[in-house]
């Protein structure tokens, strides 16, 4: 049971009798399907006033990193405040579209990767409502990968953004109400940006799912995955994601036949397929595995690619290929295509990535950049991250 499956069973105690907004997206649905919007909307008890509405918009029909406008939704006639505009200095909640509501209900179904812009704008969110005196409701929904596998680089606190408002690894084991109860408890920069007086006066409810383990897959949960943006329609593609995301920014690599598969069929431009697969093959990397498809891409041309498969996904370190991805770039595409990045192009590959250092030692050594040693260093942290998250995990 979602956490909106939870409130429901309970009567909607957490919300009866309030002014509520919600901030949610097109995979915002209880475990029958139906919308959490006409669940709260049909509630007794209850107001539903205000929408507010993440990147890719309230219905997931909005490009990657397209600024999202406010407008009243088609169906339910009540405004919808974009929380992704880009004209505003900041992607949060202003105090004048607070200010009629008592609590701000966030279902927002991540998929357990940093970069992925739903965490950061609940915790921006987050932050609005403390400012405000409203209450924050959570309403907790399953991480796709699950609750145990933690890998990738922290995040530096200088390299925080709507990408990255968690300083955490970039796959972090958490779900969003994990993720909520953590920006409570510690000190800004990796809690809320708030004062310890505004903090002392907000109020966070979590409703936690009932029957989700940290050990389930999302396959595992007998849900229907509802796509969370374009590219991300399954679970296929949240692993991929994780995998190959960072692997493809700004080194030549390119992932997907078009529009099909996309994070989990990878291909360089210009370079042999044959050479490619020999070295992807020569890294033996844990848990995966590479096969040859062939497709059409973007320009109308047949290409091959490899279909990277995760087959034995106890050993699998999900974004370990990425960095392999991007040393070989260096090789295939002389002198290093990452010495050549714009200081915006920059700025963006440190935000995404979320290590500062690496990208230097990248530029420095490029087809000799030692992943092998990063790797090492940042699975010592995550160790050390996993421990100290435990305190704020709701379920076994």
């Amino acid at each position: 049971m979602l956490g909106i499956d939870v409130l429901e069973a309970s009567g909607f105690t957490a919300v009866r009798g309030k002014r509520i907004g919600l901030l949610t997206h097109a995979a915002g649905v209880n475990r029958r399907g139906t919308s959490t919007i006409e669940v709260l909307r049909r509630a007794p008890g209850v107001k539903l006033v205000a929408l507010f509405a993440v990147e890719h918009g309230l219905y997931g029909d909005e490009r990657a990193e397209v600024s999202v406008d406010d407008t009243v939704d088609r169906r339910s006639g009540l405004p919808v405040y974009s929380l992704y505009h880009h004209q505003r200095k900041k992607f949060r909640p202003t105090g004048a579209q607070l200010r009629n509501i008592d609590a701000l209900v966030i279902d927002l179904q991540d998929i357990g990767t940093r970069s992925y812009t739903y965490s950061g704008a609940m915790k921006t969110a987050m932050e609005a409502c403390f400012e405000n005196g409203k209450e924050v409701i959570v309403l907790d929904r399953p991480n796709p990968l699950g609750g145990m596998k933690v890998d990738g680089p922290p995040l530096d606190a200088d390299l925080m953004s709507d990408v990255g408002r968690f300083r955490v690894p970039y796959v972090h084991g958490l779900t969003m109400g994990e993720l909520a109860r953590m920006a409570v408890a510690l000190p800004a920069p990796e809690g809320l940006a708030v004062s310890r007086k505004v903090r002392s006066r907000g109020k966070l409810t979590v409703i936690p799912m009932r029957g989700w383990r940290r050990t389930m897959l999302w396959p595992d949960t007998g849900l229907t995955f509802v796509p969370t943006s374009q590219k991300i329609a399954d679970m296929e593609a949240v692993i991929g994601y994780a995998m190959v995301g960072l692997g493809c920014e700004y080194s030549g690599f390119v992932h997907g036949l078009g529009t099909t598969q996309p994070f989990r069929i990878i291909y360089f431009k210009d370079q042999a397929i044959d050479q490619l697969e020999k070295d992807l093959r020569m890294l033996r990397l844990p848990g995966l595995r590479f096969r040859r498809v062939s497709g059409i891409d973007n320009r109308g041309e047949r290409v091959t690619g490899l279909f990277v498969d995760v087959f034995d996904w106890e050993k699998w370190n999900p974004t370990e290929l990425s960095f392999h991805l991007m040393r070989l770039a260096c090789r295939y595409n002389p002198p290093n295509p990452f010495a050549r990045l714009t200081s915006a192009q920059t700025r963006s590959f440190n935000i995404h990535v979320g290590s500062a250092a690496w990208l230097k030692a990248l530029r420095r050594d490029g087809s000799k950049v030692n992943v092998e040693g990063f790797q090492r260093q940042w699975r010592e942290q995550a160790k050390s991250y996993q421990a100290m998250s435990r305190s704020y995990w709701l379920y076994p």
